[in-house]
């Protein structure tokens, strides 16, 4: 049975809010077009580092784009305390040994389950380093994305790094939709595919296929 992970989500900002007290969050984000939502829904209950890990995006004037958009919104959003910005090392090769054997796989299958699972473990460790509270990612706002999945490893790594992890799907109750306007509020780039070298190939197919 699915698991309802916005509800999980409200229960537990309902605790901190209940609490009185304000905790750090490091919030894993893939774009800023992503993070936009996440951020506008949870600069209320969080004090937030902005952890951008992504070693799987190619080339890498795509990754150092994301991360100035990135770092562009995260000076623009409004937001009670300064949002810190952490760029993670950009290990493509990483990434692409870990690939290996799953080049074939289509979008959304084993290779990207590989790719959530070392990107929120390198998440999870940085929020321990930092003493976080707890830990997220903006992954859960797309649509492609398995929400259910991605809840699953974050879980996994919270229990073996320490960190809290807070459960999310970013993507309801018009969390997408929402991000979407705040992309075109603040002119953010919005990539049209999800940052590797293979979902960048399958774009370029349907693109061919459509010609």
């Amino acid at each position: 049975m699915k698991i309802n992970y916005q509800l999980e989500m409200e229960r537990e900002l309902a605790r901190i809010e209940a609490s009185g007290r304000r905790p750090r969050l490091l919030l894993h984000a893939c774009c800023a077009p992503c993070s936009s939502y996440v951020l506008e829904a949870l600069n209320q209950y969080f004090d937030i580092d902005i952890y951008y890990y992504n070693p799987n995006i190619a080339p890498r004037e795509e990754f150092d784009r994301r991360v100035a958009e990135l770092r562009r919104l995260a000076a623009e959003l409004p937001h009670e305390n300064a949002l810190r910005v952490i760029v993670g090392d950009y290990d493509n090769e990483a990434f692409t040994a870990m690939c290996r054997g799953h080049e074939g796989d289509p979008e959304g299958g084993p290779r990207c389950a590989l790719c959530f699972r070392m990107r929120l473990e390198a998440a999870a460790k940085m929020a321990a380093e930092l003493g976080c509270d707890y830990f997220t990612t903006s992954l859960t706002i797309s649509p492609l994305k398995d929400a259910q999945l991605l809840n699953a490893i974050g879980m996994e790594q919270g229990k073996r790094s320490g960190v809290s992890w807070l459960p999310s799907d970013f993507k309801k109750k018009n969390g997408y939709k929402r991000s979407c306007e705040l992309s075109r509020e603040y002119d953010l780039y919005r990539q049209d595919y999800c940052g590797c070298v293979f979902s960048r190939m399958e774009r370029d197919k349907r693109a061919g296929n459509q010609g």
